[in-house]
């Protein structure tokens, strides 16, 4: 049985904690470090508010449930719901929008095309806004137990709709390929190993593949601190994600962890969460972060209707 509360709602929680914080410089931080969920700060929203992150996460949730299954039409035009009739927010506002994104999808807008053709593929645009919103294509493609091959199509589609670089398709697809071991009752180590036994270059070139060395040819976690940036580039907030969740031995612990490095805190820590709740469960994560999540109900009952799609 596939029971997505543990990511989805792990994911919402790390975006949640790391709202306040996002753009915070670390030496801030390590002075003054965050342990609880707070409001306002960066963003000036009240406490337990989630970004787009997670809207994009749940977004695409509805549209698997709607069509059961990956239709990357129906997903574009759920994100379109979120950035122009506030929908799939814990506000009732869209904020925190990245550039990449909206380019996107203003061109689908527009566009008489498939929404996989619509996302930007400059090297230039290779933020983390695919990633922040690819956790459940794991779920999805673990409960078809899908082959590495489907998998990669589908994740390259996904994040096609915004982020069309393979620079951020690797980044997707590492991401996806390590959710489904940590899927399969591997341990956080082992689902590292094994990601590491992937043969990229079926579906990527040298070159992309070479930028990820830090995490699939070396081991990222024996890294200092100090030799890891928590940016809004696909590749640091993936070397930032499992840096943290390979160093610490809770989802409490991981998830002060990633949003006290500083910087894209709401999506290094939404990422970092959705892996962490996957492994350790929602009972691991503190019950004062899931009462303060704004909207908690709502997130989990479309869990649940997710999860009768992933179990039929």
């Amino acid at each position: 049985m596939m029971y997505s509360k543990n990511g989805i709602i792990g994911l919402a929680i790390g975006d949640a904690m790391g709202v306040p914080l996002e753009f915070c410089k670390r030496e801030d931080l390590i002075k003054n470090p965050t342990t609880t969920m707070k409001g306002y700060g960066s963003h000036d929203v009240p406490k337990g508010s989630w970004s787009d992150d997670t809207s994009m996460t749940i977004a695409t949730i509805d549209a698997i449930i709607a069509d059961k299954g990956i239709n990357c039409n129906t997903i574009a035009q759920n994100f379109l719901n979120w950035l122009d009739n506030d929908q799939y927010t814990a506000t009732g506002t869209a904020f925190d929008v990245g550039r990449t994104c909206l380019q996107a999808l203003i061109k689908f807008s527009s566009a008489q095309e498939n929404a996989q053709n619509c996302g930007i593929a400059s090297e230039y645009a290779n933020g983390n806004g695919s990633l922040m919103r690819i956790l459940p294509i794991a779920y999805y493609c673990k409960s078809r137990n899908m082959n590495e091959k489907n998998i990669y199509e589908i994740v390259k589609n996904v994040s096609s709709i915004t982020h069309r670089h393979e620079i951020s398709i690797l980044g997707c697809f590492i991401y996806v390929m390590y959710a489904i071991e940590l899927l399969s009752n591997k341990s956080l180590l082992q689902s590292y190993e094994k990601i590491k036994e992937i043969d990229y270059t079926k579906y990527f070139s040298e070159e992309t593949i070479d930028k990820y060395s830090r995490i699939l040819k070396n081991n990222i976690f024996k890294y200092n601190l100090e030799e890891i940036s928590s940016s809004g580039y696909v590749i640091d907030t993936l070397e930032a994600v499992f840096w943290v969740l390979l160093n610490t031995n809770s989802y409490n612990e991981a998830i002060v962890g990633a949003i006290n490095l500083g910087d894209d805190t709401d999506t290094v820590g939404a990422c970092l969460g959705g892996l962490a709740g996957i492994y350790y469960g929602l009972e691991s994560i503190s019950k004062k972060w899931k009462n303060d999540l704004l909207k908690y109900d709502y997130i989990a009952d479309l869990c649940d209707k997710f999860n009768k799609i992933l179990n039929s």
